[in-house]
């Protein structure tokens, strides 16, 4: 086991290299100057030329590039070319909000998606197991913008039950440690303020939760019915054990692999597609900044956003392999 983990750690290192020059090329091949986008509109031509000498762009592309590898193999992501501030020390609270509202929203899914998948199984063709599968195709068919927002008309205008944007009460904000509130608010020994973030996360959380739900259901209800003609099925339940210990505990373990799967890629894919979210309910995440970045041009943001995001995309899906093993025994990787 841990050869395969070192092994795919070092696989890490091409990927991300690839990764960081295609995405390199792109962001420069937007049309516009950063430094024009700095100065504004009414900047001279002479003015222009001396911003983009002192940002470094005025070098080769190759030239850029490899001074980008060589600052950030050194743990230096650069500054904002828009707030001159070093990347490192902005990315961590926008990506803090993500995580917190992409660990939510699974949680969400991956409980929900589950159960229905394994109850719809069990009572196959029954009106639980219709109602549920019409449901996940709403679900994945419905977009988030449209649920985000009928979401806050009904939540928090009929029903003013839920606030509708932000991460916490304006009136009295978190103190940041981790920057992830939920936590931050329990380290200061704050209920009422983990309430209020705990609130704030639920109408995005569940916007956010609408499609991976969907697709967790589907994939558990295939994965559990197969499982479930399996021969020691039949064999448990002759032997008088109840359908419940029958379901979760032999049937589940046995079909939870590739639900597993497409939770590992869901989980991936919400923390750089939840911007959609972000901007409907104003929340602070990865996503909006990187977004922001692109409308300034501003190349060290865009890159290290993207990079670390990726670093986490992949990370995630190197856990999902390792927790094959774990939960089958005939899973071997050495």
């Amino acid at each position: 086991m841990f050869n395969y983990i070192v092994k795919r750690l070092l696989q890490l290192i091409p990927v991300l290299l690839g990764m960081t020059f295609i995405v390199f090329m792109i962001i420069r091949a937007i049309p516009g100057n950063p430094a024009q986008v700095i100065l504004g509109q009414q900047a001279t031509p002479e003015a222009i030329e001396a911003m983009t000498v002192k940002l470094g762009l005025d070098k080769p592309w190759y030239t850029q590039y490899f001074v980008y590898l060589k600052d950030t193999f050194t743990g230096d992501l650069g500054e904002s070319l828009r707030t001159r501030a070093p990347v490192a020390e902005e990315l961590w609270p926008y990506l803090a909000g993500t995580l917190e509202l992409a660990i939510f929203a699974m949680i969400i899914a991956v409980i929900i998606g589950i159960n229905a998948g394994i109850i719809s199984a069990w009572l196959q063709n029954s009106w639980f197991d219709y109602t549920a599968m019409i449901l996940a195709l709403v679900g994945v068919s419905m977009p988030i913008f449209w649920l985000g927002l009928m979401g806050q008309w009904a939540f928090s205008i009929e029903i003013p039950l839920l606030p509708t944007t932000g991460r916490e009460a304006t009136r009295d904000p978190v103190t940041a440690v981790t920057h992830l509130y939920l936590i931050d608010s329990l380290i200061a020994g704050r209920f009422d303020q983990f309430i209020q973030v705990l609130r704030h996360l639920i109408l995005p959380g569940i916007a956010l939760a609408t499609i991976p739900m969907a697709i967790i259901a589907r994939m558990t209800r295939s994965s559990m019915l197969e499982v479930m003609r399996s021969d020691y099925i039949r064999t448990a339940r002759a032997k008088g054990q109840k359908m419940f210990w029958v379901v979760y505990k032999h049937a589940l373990k046995n079909a939870i692999i590739p639900v597993l799967t497409i939770i590992g890629l869901q989980s991936g894919m919400l923390l750089g597609g939840a911007i959609l979210t972000e901007t409907i309910f104003a929340w602070p995440g990865i996503g909006r900044y990187i977004y922001d970045a692109i409308g300034y041009r501003d190349y060290p943001v865009i890159q290290s956003g993207i990079l670390v995001v990726a670093f986490f995309f992949v990370m995630i899906n190197l856990i999902v392999d390792i927790l094959y093993s774990f939960i089958d025994p005939r899973i071997k990787y050495d």
